[in-house]
């Protein structure tokens, strides 16, 4: 193929890409990062922050993290740390380990298989990833029921047709129907098909990040040390606070770390369950175990991008049940925005609530997520859309309803137009006294200028609103959601990737079947 049919070939697709976006039948602005021109929200003086950061490194020097796995453990004693090989404790010195931590890049860009979807983490961007891991799906149709494979490619289509989604996530839901130990390998095949986004390894043992690496090769037709160079893949590992790194992850974490590719550290911290009951001691274990596993990750490979990753909450103490989206969850997300930054980090929160269903609970809650991701300048927002249940349920609704909020929040964190032409002098010169605007020719130029695209929402009055079916926002949601599946359009990928990727798939899969996954 000649470079002038590449180069016009390239142009083709974008256009497609666009074509789809606009022709959903649902009216979006152009797909972009926000952008969050605010400083962000400081709800401690620095005293404050330094008696939580000071715990978190009593933590690490007095009590220590469990890290179960004996490389890890010899990398902490290479590093001088106090490794009791029979509790498998890890006790850290504060000196090595600010120089250690300092090691991690304050950001870093992710590169996609479309270029035009590269996102930076860090900066003042902020970058949403949909829901992740929930077991079970629900729609207004079918109701709540277990997450399969079909739901799996639902959801990743329905967020690449959202212009305010820019990260694939990962497991947007369980495949249920397919078997636990290879379902990985049909997640990944259909993230690589479907989408042209980065998306997120599932960081439990080795193999399943090494599956991932080579598909993200092939798709992007790149060499292990290219991709080294130009990370695609992201990972969560989760500390099983509190204080304890299984293996799993640990094994995880290092073949991400092999191959340059960045892991988000989030301690599982609700405060009152796996962390202290006050949300200052709840922070304090929080920064302790992150700063563990960043540190070992830059013992490793120094260098080697991480995401800060706070998850603090609160949980309802008669039932034990997680709380989000609470006025603790706000607190505890800010806070954790002003430790990330103490330590030169990006930072990563999540669009969060607990409410059972799509109602205004569930509404409410996340909008206060959303708003301490923003005002804690977080780069990386996790469960930006459809999460649900204290995270049990994949909402096909409830991403839509996210979407609205994150296009209002978009919207409004846009710089304001202060040209002499948008502050309207003629025009107030135009009207006099008493008038109106509707029909000013200021007016009438901006007619079908939008400052906000709406995807449910509904203005008109009552009556009006009645006699076209009076449809509540969830059900409109519905609406949604059916449209931008109906219109999606799967990104362009060369054939000879696509029969690579599947040749793989299935090698891998026999592979499993006969000796079962390490």
């Amino acid at each position: 193929m000649t470079a002038e049919r590449t180069v016009e070939r390239g142009a083709g697709e974008r256009r497609a890409r666009r074509k789809a976006e606009a022709s959903a039948g649902v009216p979006q602005p152009p797909w972009a990062p926000i952008r969050n021109p605010m400083p962000p929200l400081e709800l401690l003086d620095e005293d404050g922050v330094r008696r939580i950061d000071d715990t978190a490194l009593r933590v690490l020097e007095e009590l220590g993290i469990e890290f179960l796995n004996d490389e890890a453990l010899d990398a902490f004693e290479k590093a001088g740390c106090k490794v009791d090989r029979s509790t498998k404790l890890v006790r850290f010195d504060r000196a090595m380990l600010k120089e250690t931590i300092a090691k991690a890049p304050r950001q870093f860009r992710l590169f996609a298989r479309n270029p035009e979807r590269n996102l930076v983490i860090g900066d003042n961007t902020i970058n949403v990833g949909p829901v992740g891991s929930p077991p079970n799906v629900s729609d207004l149709d079918n109701g709540r029921r277990p997450g399969t494979y079909q739901d799996v490619v639902n959801l990743i289509k329905l967020n690449q047709m959202l212009t305010c989604v820019h990260h694939a996530g990962g497991t947007l839901t369980e495949a249920l129907d397919l078997p636990a130990d290879s379902r990985h390998l049909d997640l990944y095949r259909a993230h690589t098909f479907l989408t042209d986004r980065c998306f997120i390894g599932r960081g439990i043992g080795r193999e399943r990040i090494t599956d991932a690496i080579e598909m993200i090769c092939l798709a992007r037709g790149i060499t292990h040390e290219q991709l080294k160079a130009e990370p695609t893949l992201m990972t969560v590992i989760n500390v099983n606070s509190p204080r304890r790194v299984d293996k799993e992850m640990i094994a995880g974490l290092m073949a991400m770390t092999e191959h340059g590719q960045p892991c988000i550290v989030t301690p599982f911290t609700l405060a009152g369950a796996m962390s202290p009951v006050t949300i200052a001691g709840a922070l304090a274990q929080q920064t302790a175990e992150a700063l563990a596993v960043i540190a070992l990750i830059q013992l490793l490979r120094p260098g080697t991008p991480v995401i800060f990753g706070g998850f603090t909450s609160n949980v309802d103490m008669k039932s034990g049940a997680p709380a989000f989206g609470t006025p603790e969850y706000v607190r505890s997300t800010i806070i954790g925005g002003q430790i990330a930054r103490r330590w030169g980090l990006p930072y990563r929160s999540s669009n969060v609530n607990a409410s059972n269903c799509v109602d205004a609970q569930s509404t409410h809650e996340s909008l206060m997520s959303i708003w301490a991701c923003i005002m804690s300048h977080v780069h990386f927002m996790h469960h930006g859309t459809g999460w649900l249940e204290g995270g049990l349920v994949a909402s096909y609704e409830k991403v839509i309803v996210d979407a609205e909020a994150l296009h209002a929040m978009a919207a409004w964190l846009k710089p304001m137009d202060l040209s002499d032409d948008a502050l309207a002098f003629e025009a107030l010169k135009e009207v006099p006294p008493g008038g109106h605007f509707f029909g000013a020719t200021h007016t009438m130029a901006r007619y079908e200028h939008a400052f906000h695209t709406h995807l449910i929402a509904d203005w008109r009055n009552f009556q009006s609103w009645q006699e076209a079916g009076a449809l509540n926002a969830t059900q409109r949601a519905n609406v949604v959601w059916k449209k931008l599946l109906e219109s999606y359009v799967e990104p362009p990928l060369d054939q000879g990737k696509k029969e690579a990727i599947d040749a793989f798939v299935a090698r891998r899969k026999t592979e499993i079947t006969q000796r079962g996954i390490v």
